[in-house]
């Protein structure tokens, strides 16, 4: 029996980030559980998201959280390999609405085409598509 790699994405809007990469990639939210729902949760943290569950780009699962510990490193870089062209190159300019492209989407010298984008959310995606 293998592991199964999870990205579990610490958020400050677990909620619109979700929305945004539903509309990026495509996919669906499948659940939400606030903070208000576990007993003795802070009054503040009652609409705050604890656990989000989605997928996107045909069924790949991300998790989201709202917040974290003070100092907790936020700090990720997401990949997606995409088997068309035109899928990739949408993704990728999808993605870069409100963000800040690292690494125009082209071909490499590797044999791939490859993007690099840091959404408006922080996230750095690599947008590839095998040659």
């Amino acid at each position: 029996m293998g592991a199964q790699l999870m990205p579990y994405l610490m958020s400050e809007d677990a909620r619109a980030q979700a929305d945004f990469y539903v509309r990026a990639l495509g996919g669906e939210i499948q659940s939400v559980m606030t903070f208000g729902q576990m007993p003795g949760a802070p009054e503040e943290m009652a609409d705050k998201v604890m656990h989000l569950a989605m997928t996107v780009a045909g069924g790949s699962a991300l998790f989201f959280s709202d917040g974290g510990p003070v100092g907790y490193t936020r700090s990720i870089s997401l990949s997606l390999s995409y088997g068309g062209e035109a899928e990739a190159r949408e993704a990728f300019a999808n993605l870069s609405d409100g963000g800040d492209v690292k690494h125009p989407f082209a071909p490499q010298p590797w044999g791939a085409y490859y993007g690099e984008v840091q959404d408006k959310f922080g996230v750095v995606w690599q947008i590839v598509k095998q040659l």
